[in-house]
């Protein structure tokens, strides 16, 4: 969005969905609100939809597209605009982006059948029992992070290649028995679709307008990836700088992600801990800052494996690199797994995190925990002690191996009258700590 708000447009901005089907498929408004346009906004295929009876000056989109939209609107403001858009403008579409920048005041949105309409009519697919992933501008690992045994996925391409990527994503993440339909110009007369199984897929790349549907079936061997926080401790590569499993999950309830949030992974280790708050909805986001290079990379092929490829990696110590997150985006929660006893680095955390926030913080050192329990007296929240045990053979017979105690401390933020009136904890006097639990 614009940092200035525009001028609202001297008449409202139709927005017209339109098919493969071109300008037979439209409705009589869409045809009428393109026929009085003084100005006709979209891409060069669109544009070649239309007749001749569209007498409006044809504009290209700008490229890049986003930031070029506020211009192009503001040089036609006092003329008739009318911008064609693919199937609905509303849906992954050009709406979203003109609705921002003008206002949904300041628009008439015509839609027209969006492909997944199309595509659930011809498969025969309940549409709210299929999940869609867009493909188109995104990266193809994000495609990873939907994928269960039974489910069915419609996948937006990006092109022709996409579904040859997609078919090597599947197998490669142990989906490779899934059924692959490719279907074609959706909605126009050159409609067409090819079949097959995503690890034995060869069919040549075909028509660039095209939507993946995806029967989803595991291999035998496929590593099972749940839902909910907690992935097997596999799921990961790593060198052990890797918050466990059952710490883990614990640790991701007392975080609780919400849709939209941001998270801070303040010794990033191996991810997992903003991976696993990603992987709750596609619209949360998460900051992993590991000081460690090497490790800094393991992050990033963790995320890209595991379906949430925007994760964004700092690599640098803290808390000296997150003086420059604070100054992007406001943390809604933060989550502390080494370092703890970096001078500064608690009180950084805690103060760059909104009013209403969460911190958690896990550590296995006295030194840390001392620490904590500073916090603790002085903000209060939940001190907890964590203590998981495995079964292991013990001679001829089984018995109990004791991981490591965690202690967590997890706590909200106060508004900002609460947080004036509480005492700042003494600074502890204790060594810098690289634990990671």
């Amino acid at each position: 969005m614009s940092a200035t708000p525009p001028a609202p447009p001297a008449h409202p901005v139709s927005v017209v969905g339109i098919g493969a089907d071109g300008w037979s498929g439209l409705s009589g408004g869409a045809r009428e609100a393109l026929r009085e346009a003084e100005v006709l906004i979209g891409g060069a295929r669109q544009l070649d939809l239309l007749p001749p009876e569209c007498a409006g000056v044809r504009v290209g989109w700008p490229s890049p597209l986003r930031p070029g939209v506020p211009r192009l609107l503001a040089e036609h403001r006092e003329r008739r605009i009318a911008v064609l858009a693919s199937g609905d403008p509303m849906f992954y579409g050009i709406g979203r982006a003109l609705a921002e920048e003008l206002g949904p005041e300041s628009l008439h949105v015509l839609p027209h059948p969006s492909s997944v309409s199309y595509a659930c009519a011809r498969l025969g697919w309940p549409l709210e029992d299929t999940e869609v992933v867009t493909l188109v501008g995104r990266p193809a690992a994000r495609l990873a992070v939907s994928l269960h045994e039974g489910r069915r996925l419609l996948v937006l391409s990006a092109d022709a290649t996409t579904p040859a990527t997609v078919a090597a994503l599947l197998t490669a993440h142990g989906f490779g028995p899934s059924r692959m339909r490719v279907l074609e110009q959706l909605g126009s007369e050159a409609e067409a679709y090819v079949d097959g199984v995503a690890e034995s897929w060869a069919h040549a790349p075909g028509d660039r307008l095209n939507v993946i549907a995806i029967d989803c079936r595991a291999s035998q061997d496929a590593l099972r990836l749940g839902a909910v926080p907690g992935l097997p401790d596999e799921a990961y590569e790593h060198d052990g700088q890797l918050t466990k499993r059952h710490i883990r999950a614990a640790t991701l309830g007392a975080l609780a992600p919400a849709p939209g949030e941001l998270l801070w992974d303040v010794g990033g280790g191996s991810g997992s801990i903003a991976i696993e708050w990603m992987r709750t909805h596609v619209s949360c986001r998460a900051v992993s800052v590991e000081r460690d290079p090497v490790r800094a990379e393991r992050i990033a092929r963790n995320a890209d494996r595991l379906g949430v490829p925007g994760l964004k990696v700092v690599t640098g110590p803290a808390p000296s690199s997150l003086s420059e997150l604070a100054e992007l985006a406001v943390p809604d929660a933060v989550f502390i797994g080494g370092g703890l006893t970096a001078p500064g680095l608690l009180d950084a955390c805690w103060e760059a995190l909104r009013p209403g926030g969460r911190l958690v913080a896990n550590t296995v050192t006295l030194e840390s925990e001392a620490l904590l329990g500073e916090w603790y007296r002085a903000y209060g929240g939940e001190l907890t002690r964590l203590a998981v045990a495995h079964a292991v053979p013990v001679g001829g017979f089984t018995g109990w191996r004791q991981a490591m105690p965690v202690t967590q401390w997890s706590v909200r933020k106060p508004s900002a009258a609460t947080a004036a009136s509480a005492p700042s904890p003494a600074p502890a006097r204790v060594p810098v700590s690289g634990d990671r639990t």
